[in-house]
């Protein structure tokens, strides 16, 4: 009998969906069979070409608590797996962790399973985010931490920081997600687009969020403004904070280029003279990770799980928040060749013992294995 696989997303924009169909489309190539429960906005992620291989059920995990439509998705997401049956659940997020456990226990509850001492479903759930500001989101996000803590088989944590708080809210088996940048052919370099006039060119790459820190790169980088030729800072991504980055710009008179969302983000780092990842917190980004296979010198913050990538000399790093110490890292490396060469040296070796897609899917395919079996 085929192994039965669900995976359950919330509503995500970045690297933890695209993480999460990459296994559900591994799973589906071995053979597996493979139902996807999420959002109707995360089935545009699921790859084309395995259609046919992958489910998808429409459950509407929204990053945000709304009571009413929380319930009816929990029940939903109950009966769903209840008809599947699945032999290993796999959550991606808190929010999705949280919705599994609890509608793996409704359902165990609605069987009489819990009485009769029965096995349910192993239930993985992969730790994607670090907490959220503010106090009440906050608090929110401990209740969720706790509940995944107490009910998952097993949880998997991007980062140490956050493999360090399941730890001690006593999740009993805590392992480092292994998290792959999508292989990535050398793209052609859009050098003429970003900078004709021959200016070095900044690049940063994310969505247009709070987390990612781009208005500390503008701020850091309306220091440099006297150097000749001054740089010209180029952000890729798309998010809610595009107008408000636009016109932090304007107001410093920092020449900065927003593309929105691009599809070919290999070009635009072959173009780059130094990629920065200002970010308040990151777990294994992928766009650090293709950033080092792209050989670019790399000025980046020191949080979360970044220098687990880039080691001590795979890139600059610098403290979050300090534009100071941002303006002064890439300067650096712009007036700098030797310091620049030996940075995209670097990057290239934390490359080469980065995992590859096939590596974190033949992981998640064991630890699957493994529960089924214990």
């Amino acid at each position: 009998m085929s192994l039965r696989v669900a995976f359950v997303l919330g509503t995500t924009a970045g690297g933890a969906g695209r993480h999460a169909v990459m296994l559900a489309g591994a799973c589906a190539d071995a053979g597996a069979l493979v139902q996807v429960f999420g959002p109707a906005s995360t089935k545009v992620l699921l790859p084309a070409d395995r259609s046919d291989l992958i489910g998808f059920d429409v459950v509407p995990i929204t990053d945000r608590p709304r009571p009413a439509g929380d319930v009816r998705a929990l029940l939903g997401l109950r009966r769903s797996l209840a008809a599947m049956r699945p032999d290993v659940v796999h959550a991606h997020g808190l929010r999705a962790g949280a919705f599994a456990a609890l509608a793996l226990w409704l359902g165990a509850l609605w069987s009489g399973a819990l009485r009769l001492g029965a096995r349910r479903s192993p239930l993985v759930v992969t730790v994607h985010n670090a907490p959220p500001s503010g106090v009440w989101l906050a608090a929110i996000y401990g209740g969720l931490e706790r509940l995944v803590a107490s009910r998952a088989d097993v949880v998997l944590c991007v980062s140490p920081d956050l493999s360090d708080r399941m730890r001690k809210l006593g999740a009993k088996d805590v392992r480092r997600a292994v998290v792959a940048a999508p292989d990535m052919a050398p793209g052609a370099g859009r050098r003429g687009e970003l900078a004709a006039d021959g200016r070095p060119v900044v690049l940063g790459v994310g969505r247009l969020a709070p987390q990612k820190g781009f208005g500390t790169l503008l701020t850091a980088a309306a220091s440099w403004q006297s150097r000749r030729p001054v740089p010209v800072v180029v952000i890729a991504g798309s998010g809610p904070l595009a107008g408000d980055l636009a016109r932090h710009a304007r107001d410093l008179e920092v020449d900065a280029r927003f593309l929105g969302a691009r599809d070919d983000v290999a070009g635009l780092l072959a173009a780059a003279d130094v990629f920065v990842l200002p970010s308040r917190w990151e777990g294994q980004p992928l766009i650090l990770q293709e950033a080092l296979r792209a050989g670019r010198p790399i000025v980046a913050a020191d949080v979360g799980g970044v220098r687990g990538l880039t080691g001590d000399d795979g890139a600059l790093l610098v403290p979050a928040g300090d534009p100071a110490a941002l303006s002064q890292a890439v300067l650096a490396v712009l007036d700098d060749q030797d310091l620049a060469a030996t940075l995209a040296e670097a990057a290239l070796c934390r490359a080469a013992s980065l995992p590859s897609e096939a590596d974190a899917a033949a992981a998640a395919l064991r630890l699957y294995g493994d529960l089924v079996r214990d």
